[in-house]
């Protein structure tokens, strides 16, 4: 669509009074077709000039505007067509011509409108006030003087005015309107209420909330951590209406086929005026036939073809927590061949866990629990804690020892002392000394486990070694699933790029299904990586975190942002954000564009195929101004309405 359609059109005055217009115009020339049948030639002449006037009004305000650019385009086709109708006094064809072009328009931007709504509707959703915590008294006040920091009260049921941290309370909150998730998700206060997290870039996602949300049935108490015009809604809104600044590639390719076509076809109506020269008829009936084809070449339904889809996909993405920046990612990712993923945080959850407990013959189990615990409690490596909540999810020890004299062992491990003996938990260097006495079985034990991708660690206490602890960064719930999905999509490749180790890399893409695990890489190491996969598969998209993969999706053909909620640098960086932090919405977006290019192609075979049958039936006369018109305007309509399908479209 044309940029003056675009500031003209995106208030409801103006469409409402392009609607009303071009009813105005059908209304006169109704009248004047019954004047006309009474022989109330003068009236019904006076009814035709006015159905010009109200058709014609919008019509020619965009003609004047485009030829001031230097430019032809289609208002001023349609609207030369009408005049030259007029001159071969056959008003009522032009009237017919400017009523139905305008109705066309103001019924394209009502149906544009619906697609916008469903974005544009998000900025209804945070509530007008906040109520403001000040002394421990409510104060009602607007969410634009919500400063950083302020502490707000959220009741039970209620819209969440503003981003921000729970610091006092818990409960669930339906984050569908942001994120899309079809299930609330559970908050919790932090731990530190008195902090200021407004400069805080990683909290938990148990503990934020976002604008726009709705709180459920529990009081929740809220820290301010990004001011109204800041607030991910915000933000989103505001991506997405940029969305028709970034032009699909099949956006750029029609334009500049209207921008030889349109002279084109003005060189060709202006030789046909002359056509009486060469065949036995009229100058009048030349140039009428000359007008037939200027009508017939108007490619109206072509200018609107991909725009419409364009903005029905992206609307339909950002109501499923896919935010998709712009026609060009959206036609890109359904034509991937490969996708790269990081991962951790991406296809893992990017917290260790406790994968595997190994207690050897002769130890007392509880004797094991107590001296891991007593020692991994007072250490504050996060293997440490991973290994003391997976323990506590197991078993409760029926005493903890006392640990004395902690130390860490910088890339090795822990050691401390327990009941005047020294306890070392650790990886094989931690043993290497020759008074480590490390047995050959468990050496062997250790490698298998490491070859599996888990991070094993020896317990030892005193001269007995007790047992084998394994944590490990696990796959995230649903990964498996959605890389098979991926695959009956078509997606050939599916790669994983990760700093970690081969052993590891190799160990989570056999679990979960990848083609291909690429380990021990740095962020430099990526970008080369994906440079060579889109160099030997063509199109290939990275999905990572928005933050350290950042260059890699970059090179990417569309670079994909998890856990974008609230993220400003993966917002920033990304084609497309999975809002939710959910891998499982990435087979749906693919699925949304290819559905999106094939109704963009759809769309370009009515509206070319309308203009290629009219071209040659109007020059031969076979067909006059009134189908032409009729035709031109109907496939508008049509393509139209065939995009809007997309806001239907279902996973």
């Amino acid at each position: 669509m044309k940029e003056q359609h675009k500031e003209q059109h995106n208030t409801g005055f103006f469409s409402n009074m392009e609607l009303v217009f071009a009813l105005l115009s059908g209304l006169a020339l109704g009248i004047g077709y019954l004047l006309s049948i009474n022989n109330e030639t003068f009236m019904a002449l006076a009814a035709s000039i006015l159905a010009y006037f109200f058709g014609g009004f919008f019509t020619l305000k965009e003609a004047i505007k485009t030829i001031a650019k230097g430019a032809f385009e289609i208002d001023f086709l349609m609207f030369a067509a009408a005049v030259g109708a007029a001159i071969l006094g056959k008003w009522s064809e032009g009237g017919l011509l400017l009523f139905l072009f305008s109705l066309g328009h103001a019924l394209e931007h009502y149906a544009l409108g619906k697609a916008r709504k469903s974005i544009q509707a998000l900025t209804d959703l945070a509530p007008p006030t906040a109520l403001l915590l000040q002394a421990g008294k409510e104060v009602e006040i607007k969410i634009e003087e919500l400063q950083l920091g302020d502490t707000i009260r959220i009741k039970p049921n209620s819209k969440v005015p503003a981003d921000g941290v729970v610091v006092r309370g818990e409960g669930t909150v339906n984050q569908a309107p942001i994120t899309g998730e079809s299930i609330p998700v559970d908050k919790m206060a932090i731990d530190d209420p008195t902090r200021d997290y407004s400069k805080v870039k990683k909290i938990d996602q148990k503990n934020r909330v976002f604008a726009g949300t709705i709180n459920g049935n529990r009081v929740l108490e809220v820290q301010v951590t990004k001011e109204a015009k800041d607030s991910t809604i915000a933000r989103l809104i505001h991506m997405v209406n940029e969305v028709e600044e970034q032009k699909s590639p099949t956006q750029l390719l029609t334009d500049k086929f209207q921008r030889y076509f349109v002279p084109a076809v003005l060189l060709l109506v202006i030789l046909l005026c002359f056509a009486f020269l060469i065949v036995d008829e009229t100058f009048n009936e030349s140039f009428y036939r000359a007008i037939s084809v200027l009508v017939a070449a108007s490619p109206c339904a072509l200018a609107i073809s991909t725009p419409s889809a364009v903005l029905s996909g992206v609307a339909r993405a950002a109501k499923g927590g896919v935010l998709i920046k712009g026609g060009r990612p959206l036609e890109d990712l359904g034509i991937l061949d490969a996708v790269a993923f990081d991962k951790t945080g991406t296809l893992t959850e990017g917290k260790p866990k406790l994968a595997e407990l190994i207690i050897f013959d002769g130890v007392d189990k509880q004797e094991f629990y107590s001296t891991v615990l007593a020692v991994e409690q007072q250490s504050d490596h996060p293997l440490a804690q991973a290994i003391v909540n997976g323990i506590n999810e197991i078993v409760e020890p029926n005493r903890i020892s006392e640990a004395i004299d902690i130390e860490s062992v910088t890339g090795k491990g822990v050691k401390g002392t327990i009941d005047n003996s020294l306890v070392l938990i650790g990886n094989k260097a931690l043993f290497s000394s020759d008074d480590g006495n490390l047995p050959q079985d468990y050496k062997e034990q250790v490698e298998t486990l490491e070859a599996e991708g888990k991070t094993v660690m020896l317990v030892k206490k005193g001269k007995d070694f007790l047992g084998i602890i394994s944590v490990m960064d696990k796959p995230r719930v649903g990964a498996k699933e959605t890389l098979a999905a991926l695959r009956k999509l078509g997606i050939r490749r599916m790669i994983m790029l990760t700093g970690d180790n081969q052993q590891v890399a190799n160990s989570i893409a056999k679990e979960i299904g990848l083609t291909d695990a690429f380990g021990d890489l740095m962020p430099e190491d990526k970008v080369r990586a994906v440079k060579q996969l889109t160099d030997k598969e063509g199109k290939v998209a990275m999905v990572g975190d928005g933050v350290n993969d950042a260059p890699a999706m970059v090179k990417s053909t569309v670079g994909i942002a998890m856990g974008a909620a609230g993220s400003d640098v993966a917002l920033e960086t990304a084609d497309i954000a999975l809002m939710a932090d959910k891998l499982e919405n990435l087979p749906f977006a693919i699925g949304l564009s290819r559905k999106s290019k094939a109704i963009i192609r759809q769309n370009l075979w009515i509206s070319l195929g309308v203009v290629v049958l009219l071209i040659p039936l109007t020059m031969f006369e076979l067909a006059s101004i009134g189908p032409a018109i009729f035709a031109h305007e109907g496939s508008t309509l049509v393509v139209v309405l065939n995009a809007l399908r997309l806001l239907a479209y279902k996973n």
